[in-house]
């Protein structure tokens, strides 16, 4: 096992999911990479007061780098299509501040509780990774859980990728369970897969639901990479300290749930040996089911079978 690290530079730095973006690092299987980010909207320092925007990273090209800054790609040798790569979170820091903001703009959350128009309420907020707690700019403080809102690969098709929307193959998937001690399972389109991540989040609720969590650059993300032929995906499915969990992306949440669900019931049918009307039985008793985000253009529902739900006699 080979650790390696990746810095936020220029050749490093994109705003975008695509097939054709050349790796800026090659791996093997079972290597580790730390990765530093910068955060989501390329800012280098704190913004000097609420809605006054920090300095950004620059150069940025304005369609290459319209998206959140992501640090990649990776190229995993042995990652081929119809594969699985699994993406172990060995450990996480923060950054020393971060930011979120509410209202503004329009979105239907926005509408629905009245503040489409005016400027954006934005919190500021002074981090401190070692005691776990964050405090905004007017003395609130919460507890800090830090995670990477987007870990993933291009599709297969030629293109250019946003990084709003999360995909099969990941991308922006915002889910607040990926935290150290998490693998993510995402399934593989391209050769090496050109695995990029970014967007962290030192807390956030499920649902994301004012578009954004405490945006924060990583200090330090360290990733374990790991291939699993035998484990393929159609579905990005991950293991974390929460228990065993299922992710679905659609235009409705009644989609997102169906797709979360079935992907579970699947996982139970396989762990206990049950049929899937048995499986869906036991899921009704011990599984939940959690909005993941309602802000990516396409909304998301993650399943979660807690560990030890049930034991077998």
């Amino acid at each position: 096992m080979t650790r390696h690290r990746l810095e936020p530079t220029r050749e490093t730095l994109h705003g975008h999911f695509s097939p054709s973006l050349p790796p800026v690092l090659t791996i093997d299987d079972g290597d580790e990479v730390e990765f530093r980010t910068l955060d989501a909207r390329w800012y280098l320092e704190r913004m000097p007061s609420p809605g006054v925007p920090g300095r950004v990273f620059e150069p940025k090209d304005e369609r290459l780098d319209a998206g959140h800054a992501l640090t990649g790609p990776v190229y995993v040798r042995g990652a081929e299509p119809g594969t699985t790569l699994g993406v172990e979170v060995r450990s996480l820091e923060t950054g020393d501040w971060g930011w979120n903001a509410a209202g503004g703009f329009e979105s239907p959350v926005n509408r629905a509780l009245g503040i489409v128009g005016g400027e954006r309420e934005t919190l500021l907020w002074d981090l401190d990774p070692g005691a776990g707690t964050g405090t905004d700019h007017l003395g609130h403080t919460v507890r800090l859980r830090p995670f990477l809102g987007v870990m993933g690969m291009p599709p297969a098709d030629p293109g250019i990728y946003s990084t709003a929307p999360p995909r099969r193959t990941g991308g922006n998937i915002d889910c607040r369970e990926l935290v150290a001690g998490s693998t993510l399972y995402l399934p593989v389109e391209v050769p090496g897969g050109l695995f990029s991540t970014g967007d962290g989040h030192a807390a956030q609720g499920d649902g994301e639901v004012s578009t954004t969590a405490i945006e924060c650059p990583m200090r330090s993300a360290v990733l374990r990479f790991s291939l699993h032929p035998e484990l393929p995906r159609a579905t990005p499915r991950a293991t974390t300290p929460a228990g065993e969990l299922s992710l679905g992306f659609a235009d409705t949440l009644d989609e997102a749930m169906k797709i979360a669900l079935t992907d579970i019931v699947e996982v139970m049918q396989q762990r206990y040996d049950v049929s899937r009307r048995e499986a869906l039985a036991l899921a009704s008793v011990v599984v939940d089911l959690h909005v993941t985000q309602v802000v990516n253009g396409v909304v998301g529902v993650h399943a979660i079978l807690p560990p030890d739900a049930i034991k077998q006699h």
